[in-house]
């Protein structure tokens, strides 16, 4: 399996410009009561009007249960039953699975709750870390978007816009990368909208192989997340980490999950893919939908398996 190329770079950014970023940002967060998602129900009635053609699609990848450098600890799937000889023989039987998985992986695609990251000895919202018991978390759990996160979903395609098949290991996606691909994309983000980025890092992937994704990967640059805030998106989700490695700050290794998780109280989407929603969107040329993300009610977890649908 081939090793990526040397990380192209990312602007950098010291900690004393990060540490005004992360107060900009804090300053912005709504209050939507203990993780609650920020959409409206005005903002849901008119993303429904975003269904036309029927057609659905999934934005989830496989789960995948093959150890592999960016998985060293894949998805555990085992059939237990039907018992040896029961398959052949008269009457009824069942066939059961078990299923284990390391959420927060490089592999599988997932949903962050908002407990999920501890800066400074907090949660989102300043709720004490030692909320976070060997029971689980008390609060500020997935359970919070057990309800779901539904809203109008707006995909935006990086590579697409730089006309490269994907961004290579260690670039970022700034500020006016997402601004350049609203205008080629013909498409506004708004407020209450679940905002989803390609950098092309499943393409990478499917084509060259897997890679350690915990030592380079592209994502978004941490100077964009006030974007989000400005904006008012509800979530946002990528087909990588969403974080950049090797991190463009000093001393922070996932600067975009503090800001975006901590400060502002996104609910984040790690490696999702996207190579079917784009085909679609490119021959609809349209590229935003009624997205529905159905977490698993998991009442004290930091996060979940999902399988997001886009429905145009």
């Amino acid at each position: 399996m081939p090793d990526p190329i040397e990380p192209a770079g990312a602007p950098r950014m010291s900690p004393e410009e990060f540490g005004a970023l992360y107060r900009r940002v804090r300053d912005r967060a709504a209050d939507p009561g203990r993780g609650a998602p920020r959409v409206t129900p005005e903002q849901l009635r008119a993303a429904a009007g975003e269904v036309r053609s029927g057609r659905t699609v999934t934005m989830a990848a496989p789960v995948d249960t093959r150890p592999g450098p960016d998985n060293p600890e894949p998805a555990v799937h085992r059939l237990t039953g039907p018992v040896a000889g029961e398959a052949g023989a008269p009457g009824l039987h069942f066939a059961f699975d078990r299923f284990a998985m390391n959420v927060h992986g490089d592999a599988d695609s997932h949903l962050d709750a908002l407990c999920h990251v501890i800066y400074d000895g907090t949660l989102h919202g300043g709720v004490p870390a030692s909320s976070l018991t060997a029971e689980g978390a008390t609060e500020l759990s997935v359970d919070a978007v057990r309800d779901g996160l539904v809203g109008r979903g707006v995909l935006l395609d990086i590579p697409r816009l730089r006309g490269v098949p994907w961004l290579e290991p260690g670039d970022s996606v700034t500020t006016d990368d997402l601004i350049a691909a609203e205008a080629a994309q013909d498409v506004r983000v708004g407020a209450g909208d679940l905002l989803f980025v390609r950098v092309g890092h499943r393409r990478r992937r499917a084509e060259l192989g897997p890679w350690d994704a915990a030592r380079a990967r592209a994502g978004i640059h941490p100077g964009a997340v006030e974007f989000l805030a400005e904006r008012e998106v509800a979530a946002l989700g990528g087909d990588g980490n969403n974080d950049t490695a090797p991190s463009p700050v000093d001393g922070i290794g996932f600067p975009t999950h503090v800001l975006a998780i901590h400060a502002l109280g996104l609910y984040l989407l790690d490696y999702l893919q996207f190579e079917d929603l784009t085909a679609v969107c490119a021959q609809e040329r349209r590229w935003s939908f009624l997205c529905v993300v159905a977490p698993l009610r998991l009442p004290a977890a930091t996060g979940s398996p999902v399988n997001p649908i886009a429905l145009l």
